[in-house]
């Protein structure tokens, strides 16, 4: 059993009894930084808030990397809606879902965890919060069709330094589970890393601004990528 605890907005993760043997939790006796409320998630939410609810809204949720998507202009497709928001992290959009279903949305494109794993947050953790989410849309708005999408490669050698945490095999393994945890939640899992990366597996250099984040053409082959696989 998992105990949270917490303490000025972070959770204190202590393991109990037979759960102290998971292997998944063995990273998990830790303050872990859940904290998500700033000025940019409080605007961006009493925005999105604020704006009326459309049928068939296709919903693209995540963090700067969704954000920075003009999935209107991309797509050329009705009814789809950015619920980007700058910094966010999993604990962010589980507290926010509720704005996002109540529409009753058509699609949710979902692509969270990296800002996470910025923090240090261990990935069994992350995918837990991911599977939250999952759940919750199939609780909440059962005909929504979601789609999970992995996360993007980096390039270590573009990285700021307060992005030490961040490197391809760490994300290659979180990747893995998160295509496991689609298949036994029966949601589609859409790999955009190959997409992105280099013959060494890294983000390409001319794609992104600074190892992580991407130019706005770079957004072209996203679309592109999604129009291939025919799931808009």
């Amino acid at each position: 059993m998992m105990k949270k605890i917490v303490v000025n907005g972070f959770f204190l993760l202590l393991s109990f009894g037979h759960a102290a043997c998971s292997p998944c939790t063995a990273q998990e006796h830790a303050i872990v930084d859940s904290s998500y409320m700033n000025q940019q998630y409080k605007l961006r939410l009493d925005f999105f808030t604020a704006m009326p609810n459309r049928k068939k809204e296709i919903v693209f949720v995540g963090n700067s990397l969704t954000e920075g998507g003009k999935w209107q202009e991309l797509l050329q497709v009705n009814h789809v809606v950015n619920r980007g928001i700058s910094g966010d992290v999993t604990y962010g959009i589980l507290a926010r879902l509720e704005e996002i279903l109540t529409a009753r949305p058509r699609k949710i494109f979902l692509l969270c965890g990296i800002n996470d794993m910025k923090r240090g947050i261990p990935n069994a953790t992350i995918l837990r919060n991911i599977e939250r989410i999952i759940m919750r849309v199939k609780l909440e708005s059962p005909r929504t069709v979601l789609y999970v999408q992995s996360l993007l490669p980096v390039n270590e050698e573009m990285l700021p330094t307060s992005y030490k945490e961040l490197n391809n095999p760490k994300i290659k393994a979180f990747n893995n589970l998160l295509k496991q945890i689609c298949r036994e939640k029966k949601v589609t899992y859409i790999d955009l890393y190959p997409i992105f990366a280099d013959s060494q597996g890294r983000m390409k250099r001319e794609l992104s601004i600074d190892g992580l984040h991407l130019w706005q053409v770079s957004y072209i082959l996203w679309g592109d990528y999604l129009k291939k696989i025919k799931v808009i």
